[in-house]
């Protein structure tokens, strides 16, 4: 189901935040805008793909989105999502997409700015709510929840056959025969275009795609074989070196 977009040809104030319970399957159109966003899961996991890379947000994570950046926003399970629209040009935020850790300060910060009133009174104690708001995000820390895009035609029907199934197992030896190129050509480009090798740019997908349907409440040993592992314990292996914690221990996870 498509989500309608606000038409808004200009913020109201310098933070203006829209506050939304998401259906499963919902997702936006590809559009830009000329402030930031930052889009925030209470509850849920939101994906957001741009022409750079594809950004993976469970509870606790935000993605940020610089302006102009051509964008999709898309959930798989039923969400509640926090977005807030700022104005460009303050010191220290991203300047290019990310994901970021909300610790309970900003998270706080963000669910309290979102409820305020479009027409807020920026000289009073709103204005300095928001000023917090962006020293806090200005610190917040990037996390890996991010999977990098080629652009090389060789590589494009890789990357959407394994976004459709990322427990496809054909090695880059089996894929260079199917787009007429050697092996060795194509794991120049991955690393050159991704910054990953193939291996590690397929785990990382296999993992991003796995967090919806943990934060589900799927368990781990189905997650893990529908992404493609053998063992229960080599997922779990794996997503602790990538994102830093179990799949048991998920945020969000109940």
């Amino acid at each position: 189901m498509k989500r309608i977009l606000p038409a808004l040809a200009a913020l109201p104030r310098p933070v203006f935040g829209r506050n939304e319970s998401l259906a499963p399957g919902m997702w936006t159109d590809v559009h830009t805008h000329p402030w930031c966003q930052l889009s925030y899961a209470v509850s849920g996991v939101l994906a957001v793909a741009t022409p750079q890379g594809d950004y993976v947000a469970p509870p606790h994570y935000a993605v940020w989105i610089p302006p102009e950046v051509p964008h999709q926003v898309f959930n798989r399970g039923r969400t509640e999502m926090r977005s807030l629209y700022l104005e460009n040009g303050a010191p220290g935020l991203p300047t290019a997409c990310a994901v970021l850790e909300v610790a309970p300060l900003l998270r706080e910060l963000i669910l309290k700015v979102g409820a305020l009133p479009p027409d807020y009174v920026p000289d009073g104690p709103a204005g300095r709510l928001v000023a917090v708001l962006r020293d806090e995000l200005a610190a917040a820390r990037q996390a890996g929840f991010a999977l990098p895009l080629a652009k090389d035609r060789r590589l494009l029907p890789i990357q959407a056959a394994l976004q459709d199934n990322p427990a496809d197992a054909r090695t880059l030896a089996e894929w260079a025969t199917q787009v007429g190129a050697s092996e060795r050509t194509l794991a120049r480009c991955f690393v050159k275009e991704t910054g990953l090798g193939f291996g590690d740019w397929r785990r990382r997908l296999r993992l991003l795609l796995s967090l919806s349907a943990l934060e589900a409440g799927d368990s781990v040993t189905t997650v893990a074989l529908a992404a493609g592992y053998d063992s229960t314990s080599a997922f779990i292996a794996a997503f602790r070196e990538v994102f830093g914690f179990t799949p048991g221990s998920l945020p969000g996870r109940s």
